[in-house]
């Protein structure tokens, strides 16, 4: 297997959303593990599954937009209404 690129953790990252985010986070881990810890793909390998992380705790990954409003119709059905960046989980 040829090593891993910027671009191919990218295109695991890219479409996540959050009903996959674990799931891509175990592939970007398993792309980036045998690289060394100071490669600069594995740091961004890393950086790239903690936005996981928080996604998974996340109703959206919009980078732009705040907390969904409790007057949203559809409110109660929504697992989370906070954004990625503002999400929890383990970093």
């Amino acid at each position: 297997m040829a090593e891993p690129t910027l671009a191919d953790v990218d295109a695991l990252v890219g479409p996540a959303t959050p009903h996959f985010a674990y799931q891509l986070r175990a592939r970007v881990e398993e792309l980036v593990r045998d690289l060394p810890e100071t490669h600069p793909v594995r740091r961004h390998g890393e950086e790239q599954m903690a936005l996981l992380d928080r996604l998974g705790h996340a109703s959206s990954k919009a980078h732009d937009g705040g907390r969904e409003p409790r007057s949203r119709p559809g409110w109660d059905e929504l697992p989370s209404s906070v954004p990625v960046a503002e999400a929890g989980g383990s970093s």
